[in-house]
């Protein structure tokens, strides 16, 4: 068995609206740091229509919030679970959470690879 620590990369597309309260909740469980973009898509909702000057446009694409986590010690499911309590709102369009293996990470100003690159030293 592999007992060596693995580095996972999470990206979780949220609700906007979501975003602190989620911030809140990863720094309450260790996660010292988040990328965080504004990006737009679609899913099974194919997006809505609304009518603009009494004319009809779909609107496919919706505003999201990608949140982006490297951890190396935070459990991964812990992690997942308080991205899934926190934003869940039980309606389509709560977001997806993709989950990858990282080969590894380098910290640019002190050369750090692997897990020692992800751990925050306050510095």
């Amino acid at each position: 068995m592999d007992t060596e620590k693995k580095i996972y990369k999470v990206d979780a597309v949220i609700r906007p609206e979501k975003l602190e309260e989620l911030k809140d909740r990863l720094y309450g469980i260790g996660v010292t740091g988040i990328t965080v973009s504004d990006v737009y898509g679609c899913g099974l909702t194919h997006g809505q229509e609304e009518i603009y000057r009494g004319n009809v446009l779909t609107v496919n694409l919706l505003p999201k919030v990608k949140v982006e986590i490297v951890i190396y010690e935070t459990p991964l499911e812990k992690l997942i679970d308080t991205i899934r309590d926190t934003c869940n709102t039980g309606h389509v369009g709560d977001g997806k959470i993709f989950v990858s293996e990282l080969l590894t990470a380098i910290k640019i100003r002190t050369g750090e690879r692997g897990g020692d690159a992800i751990i925050d030293d306050k510095a």
